[in-house]
């Protein structure tokens, strides 16, 4: 009979509520086999191992050495007005939904930081001190440091940050020439080997190894996600920290963990390169990041909307809405058309539609393949500069003055305060209709029916009897939420 004997000892220290608990663990394992049960067993032959000449196990030693540094901590002196404490509380406890978690935290188990500290990571991309890390690791900064490999401190300032897509970077002057890392050229593949460098828990230079999970996830944390998932180990403290790949190369920027404890179960997130590069050579030569931008409301196309427009494919994305005089509107581009194509490339959906149109430089002329009413159309438009911001509207409830329709209870726009003067507003939803079932909410303006204009309930209830009459499995609404304009489809029955 064969036993086996695991003794374990655990040592955990608690800390203050910024502290993080840290546990060493050490086991023994032991095995006995009965004598009694050797006497059965047949004897084993002799075999001397050479373990001098054995092959060493591949590992990823060369690699960390040559690129380790590069890679730097960032400390952030955050201005002490308390919303800096909340903002921190936020990247370690906020809900995971979506599910993205920025992190970035004072170090444990050492003497207790300022409550307006944080930690982050992030890595010299040129030997003249340029800096990559994330906007949320130095957003409402007064002062910031970087931290070598080995040891050494330097101030720092920051050059220019992108909010959208959580990227900032930092300029260190020294009379010395900082080691640094390249960009990798090409996408990675799903299974290639990654590893994470960083500054978890303020602990300094970390390494942890994993793969390439998924590419192109959208995690809801901005509207050019694209981002590369990874499951080597990273946690609070990591953000602004490269992932490279054997070469290497950096591969992304760690921003994001999926957590439901706060902790890496890996799952994490990479902004990618390209998108590091783009941003990087932006801030460099004009301090700001400007996009392009065409004027248009888009969503990608789901099988039931294509279904409600007779498209035979989903690829594209939906044109909702047009803001009067923008580029697009010049051009000729209108509400209701899919576009899927730019400067010949196709597009698959609205992410990637809205990522095109960003990387162009306003002033550009561009081709956009455009699918209206089943004819295929080419339309040029001259890009404009992407605004910064928009006024967000709010609608209030009012009392529905006429019986449901689809499960909806409606009342006219026009009588409800910030609604605006267009369109039905949703005052109420059955929970079990299959108007609920197609993401409708309460405070939703219907301004289209079958892509016809609806001013009262009695407007929606005609279109949708049409629509019934004509035997159509559902009927398309285009609807206002805030400043967004969406299609949305309700099947009818």
């Amino acid at each position: 009979m064969l036993e086996n004997s695991l003794s374990c000892v655990a040592a955990t220290g608690n800390g203050m509520r910024r502290h993080v608990s840290l546990a060493i663990v050490v086991c023994a394992v032991a095995a006995s086999v009965a004598a009694s049960h050797l006497a059965f067993a047949p004897p084993a032959k002799a075999a001397e191992v050479d373990a001098i000449g054995a092959p060493a196990p591949l590992g990823f030693a060369d690699i960390i050495e040559r690129v380790k540094p590069a890679v730097v901590g960032v400390r952030v002196k955050v201005e002490d007005t308390g919303a800096a404490d909340d903002t921190q509380q936020q990247q370690q406890q906020r809900p995971i939904d979506p599910p993205g978690r920025k992190f970035g935290t004072p170090a444990p188990d050492k003497p207790a930081p300022n409550p307006s500290t944080a930690l982050g990571s992030g890595f010299f991309i040129s030997g003249d001190g340029y800096v990559v890390t994330n906007n949320h690791v130095v957003a409402n900064g007064v002062s910031f440091e970087v931290t070598t490999d080995s040891g050494k401190t330097y101030q720092a300032k920051v050059v220019g940050t992108d909010p959208q897509t959580d990227l900032a970077i930092l300029k260190v002057s020294a009379s010395t020439e900082f080691p640094y890392v390249r960009f990798a050229t090409g996408l990675p593949r799903v299974g290639d080997w990654v590893l994470a460098v960083g500054n978890p828990f303020g602990l300094g230079g970390t390494v942890t190894a994993g793969i390439v999970s998924a590419r192109s996830r959208d995690i809801g944390e901005g509207p050019y996600d694209d981002f590369i998932q990874i499951d080597a180990p990273v946690n609070i403290g990591n953000s602004g920290g490269p992932t490279f790949n054997v070469k290497g190369e950096v591969i992304g920027v760690n921003t994001a963990i999926f957590s439901p404890s706060g902790g890496s179960v890996g799952v994490a997130f990479d902004i990618p390169a390209d998108t590091v590069k783009f941003v990087v050579q932006q801030i460099k030569e004009k301090g700001v990041v400007t996009r392009g931008w065409i004027g248009v409301q888009i969503q990608t196309l789901s099988p039931t909307i294509a279904d409600a427009l007779a498209l035979k494919s989903v690829d594209g994305a939906l044109v909702a809405q047009v803001e009067p005089n923008s580029p697009a509107a010049k051009a000729g581009i209108e509400i209701g058309d899919v576009i899927n194509a730019v400067n010949g490339e196709a597009v698959k959906d609205s992410r990637e539609l809205a990522r095109r149109i960003a990387a162009i430089a306003p002033g550009t002329s561009a081709k956009f393949g455009v699918l209206r009413g089943g004819q295929e159309k080419t339309i040029t438009v001259t890009l404009g500069k992407l605004p910064r911001g928009s006024a967000e509207a709010k609608g209030e409830e009012q009392k529905p003055r006429e019986t449901p329709v689809l499960g909806l209870m409606l009342a006219p726009a026009s009588g409800v305060a910030g609604a605006g003067a267009q369109g039905v507003v949703i005052a109420e939803i059955d929970p079990g209709g299959r108007a609920a079932e197609s993401g409708l909410q309460t405070g939703d303006v219907i301004l289209d029916v079958g892509r016809r204009s609806v001013n009262t309930p009695a407007d929606v209830r005609k279109f949708v009897d049409e629509a019934r009459t004509q035997s159509k499995r559902s009927v398309l609404l285009r609807i206002k939420r805030g400043d967004m304009v969406v299609f949305a489809a309700v099947p009818i029955g």
